[in-house]
């Protein structure tokens, strides 16, 4: 009902709005403590050789998904189209919950990162990234001769 009293992009401008807000005032997450909301769902687990991060981006092509690291800090970004009718469709859009647009996810690692070991690989619209530890951080057994 109220939807016809106003535009139907600007609640989602609205709603665009306020995500980037939250996001402006939470602290960066780190591995041990992300921000309650943002797309796409992180999660985040750690071996002792290894920092494992899966970010859950279903309907994003992962050819134009950005993954940078620098600094120890992990950035996830890119844009999910929208999946509106096609022009023409005798299509009423009643309710619309699913993100679309771009989008930018920030992560600090810890000092052990190692830059130049960073694998990403997309499969199923879930992004595993393998961030390895530095050798000279690894616990190592000393022989005593």
């Amino acid at each position: 009902m109220y939807r016809s009293l106003f535009p139907r992009d600007m609640f989602a401008e609205m709603d665009r709005l306020h995500r980037e807000m939250q996001q402006a005032f939470d602290p960066s997450p780190t591995i041990r403590g992300f921000g309650r909301s943002g797309f796409p769902a992180l999660n985040v687990g750690s071996t002792a050789k290894t920092v494992e991060i899966y970010a859950l981006a279903p309907g994003v092509d992962p050819a134009t998904l950005e993954i940078h690291l620098d600094r120890g800090i992990l950035t996830i970004a890119g844009e999910r189209k929208s999946a509106e009718p096609s022009p023409g469709a005798k299509e009423t859009l009643h309710i619309n919950e699913r993100f679309d647009g771009a989008f930018r996810r920030v992560l600090s690692l810890p000092d052990d990162a190692d830059p130049d070991s960073v694998q990403a690989k997309a499969r199923d619209g879930v992004v595993h990234v393998t961030v390895q530890r530095r050798a000279s951080a690894l616990p190592r057994r000393i022989a005593v001769q």
